[in-house]
């Protein structure tokens, strides 16, 4: 499905005053609202929060180079214990967005429309892949108690947290036996 283009987004950028050939530059940095869809269930960038963008805008003679970071702010939860997670995380960005009369055998090339090129599903793309996959506290969180919830990293000495659950008792006899 193809997305219509905003111009008025601050993830579309105006390229008409660079003209179609080749050497043609503009540095932008801007400040855009996160529109919705960057992330996952568990962790993303919340919409409406703050995009820090720092571009560079090339002619090329295929189309319009666009290469830079952007600096997003992620929120979330532990999969372990569930406390939420805040940071910032910079994804490099490199697209070559190109000119609607310029042959490509990629059929999902990014394409300059009209005198705009519209970031939005690269960047998208970019944060995405950058999500932890199971984003954590710390890589020493001890999580919940499977049998109350109570946090282990607040009370390691948990008092269920030396039992075995009732689920893998019969493998622990097992284990006895067959050691």
């Amino acid at each position: 499905m193809h997305r219509v283009l905003d111009p008025r987004s601050g993830l579309v950028f105006d390229v008409h005053d660079m003209g179609r050939h080749a050497g043609g530059m503009k540095q932008v940095q801007r400040e855009t609202p996160a529109p919705e869809g960057f992330g996952n269930d568990v962790i993303g960038v919340p919409v409406g929060s703050p995009i820090q963008l720092d571009l560079m805008l090339e002619a090329v003679v295929e189309g319009v180079l666009v290469t830079g970071v952007a600096e997003v702010r992620l929120a979330g939860e532990c999969a372990r214990c569930l406390k939420p997670l805040v940071s910032s995380e910079t994804v490099d960005v490199q697209e070559l967005f190109l000119f609607p009369d310029k042959d490509s055998e990629d059929d999902e090339a990014s394409r300059v429309e009209g005198d705009f090129v519209d970031l939005e599903p690269v960047l998208r793309d970019a944060v995405v892949l950058d999500l932890p996959f199971i984003p954590l506290c710390s890589a020493d969180c001890a999580g919940l108690c499977p049998r109350c919830g109570a946090d282990l990293n607040a009370d390691p000495e948990h008092g269920h947290a030396g039992e075995v659950d009732p689920r893998w008792a019969a493998l622990t006899d097992w284990a006895n036996d067959n050691g």
